[in-house]
């Protein structure tokens, strides 16, 4: 195929002297993608979002969930990567860009051969700017294994949610929206990770992710630990009504897990406002979707993010949650749980999206199969 010029070159925004059909590094594992969180205030319903291009692999693929009572629905297509790089649209699932920062809208198309699956038509509008994480990166021995540029946003959403003879009505009162962008360097399966992967496999992880939004601010905690407890992603930052941001300290967790497992409940985030004060971000989890069930993130073992199904592939499948030795996988990945989260006597809505694996001295646990053994630990 000729090395055709594509229409973004027509506009002054590179950032290398590459068109922009390429990305500056010729690593397998660049990518550029997003996610959205949508979920009601009761608990009832909570629903997962994205979409992904791998420039260097060829793939565009997406992906949506909805958990509803005791089931989980998921959609996820995959496709050839094309020049237009504004068409975000794999096979029934679009993302369009009406107004950039703020007005998107995510549609799901039912399938005609499964016309009571998942379908959605909803608009995200923006309640506060959008900011920046820290930096993120991760290196196994010497490998620079993940190297990703984001920003976070909170919003509300409106429209209509159909599943299974079920239609919900999103709206803007009852329902809140977050959502992440990032790009850069990040494994995506097939590739062989030599010595790095069978010498240098890390002892523990343990990640926490929230974006909470009150009505007249944005709360943004990150915190990134290994094995020992040692700190290697950190982020405490409020976003007021009147876009100051304002950092709050060095987040310390006291999460309460259910006995037996690392599943949350609840959580109180300890945070230091100006002149040192106190303050206390708290959790309680309404509802829990497991990343690696639909979602394509690791460690599923029927579909992951940027791997080549051919072309114009679409899966429709519902997963039975009550059994959860039906999925062992999910609990060794990340969960994202919807919650309902205080600050200062108001309320909020967003996600606590944790994962803890292996050891992780801070909480206790000492290996891969280590649980909470109570409440509270």
């Amino acid at each position: 195929m000729p090395d055709r010029p594509i229409a973004l070159d027509e506009y002054p925004i590179h950032q290398v002297p590459l068109s922009l059909r390429y990305v500056a590094t010729g690593d397998r594992n660049a990518y550029d993608r997003c996610i959205f969180h949508v979920m009601d205030h009761s608990g009832r319903a909570l629903l997962i979002a994205g979409l992904g291009v791998y420039p260097n692999t060829g793939v565009i693929d997406a992906y949506a969930t909805l958990r509803l009572g005791d089931r989980l629905y998921a959609v996820r297509a995959s496709d050839a990567l094309t020049d237009d790089r504004l068409a975000l649209t794999v096979g029934p699932l679009t993302i369009t860009v009406e107004e950039p920062l703020a007005r998107l809208r995510l549609t799901c198309a039912a399938g005609p051969a499964d016309p009571d699956g998942l379908a959605y038509d909803l608009t995200w509008h923006a309640a506060f700017p959008a900011t920046w994480e820290p930096h993120h990166t991760q290196y196994r021995g010497d490998r620079l294994m993940l190297e990703g540029r984001r920003f976070v946003q909170a919003g509300t959403c409106t429209g209509s949610i159909r599943v299974a003879g079920q239609e919900l009505a999103v709206t803007a009162g009852e329902w809140t929206g977050t959502r992440d962008r990032s790009w850069g360097v990040r494994p995506i399966p097939g590739e062989d990770g030599g010595r790095a992967v069978e010498e240098l496999r890390p002892e523990g992880f343990h990640w926490v992710w929230c974006p909470v939004r009150f009505d007249d601010r944005f709360v943004m905690v990150i915190v990134q630990e290994d094995a020992d407890g040692h700190r290697t992603l950190n982020e405490a930052l409020v976003v007021h009504d009147d876009a100051r941001e304002v950092q709050l300290g060095w987040p310390h967790t006291d999460i309460g897990y259910r006995p037996g497992t690392r599943h949350p409940e609840h959580a109180v985030i300890h945070l230091t406002g100006p002149g040192r004060k106190p303050l206390e971000l708290t959790a309680e989890i309404l509802t829990s979707s497991p990343l690696a069930l639909g979602a394509g993130y690791p460690p599923a073992d029927d579909w992951q993010h940027g791997t080549w199904r051919g072309r114009g592939w679409t899966d429709r499948r519902s997963y039975d949650l009550t059994d959860p030795a039906a999925h062992p996988l999910a609990a060794y990945g990340v969960t994202d749980h919807a919650a309902r989260f205080t600050l200062e006597g108001r309320t909020g809505y967003g996600i606590f999206e944790h994962g803890s694996f292996g050891r992780h001295d801070p909480s206790g646990f000492t290996g891969y199969d280590s649980v909470a053994r109570e409440a509270g630990r």
